[in-house]
């Protein structure tokens, strides 16, 4: 399906994508706590509701 190279492509652009992600959010690392602290709770409440969802559906299948 994929050939050598086009795999070997994928994984290194895969590492410069992460190491730049990475510089890029330790810049801005401070300028981030200070506008989105509590976020995570955020976060949290999306993936319970989509847990919720999911339980839901299960439920309502059988």
């Amino acid at each position: 399906m994929f050939t050598t190279g086009q795999w070997i492509f994928a994984a290194l652009f895969f590492v410069a994508f992460v190491i730049a992600a990475y510089f890029a959010y330790g810049k801005d690392k401070a300028l981030h706590n200070k506008f989105y602290k509590g976020s995570y709770k955020v976060l949290i409440a999306f993936i319970l509701f989509i847990l919720m969802l999911f339980v839901i559906k299960v439920f309502m299948k059988h």
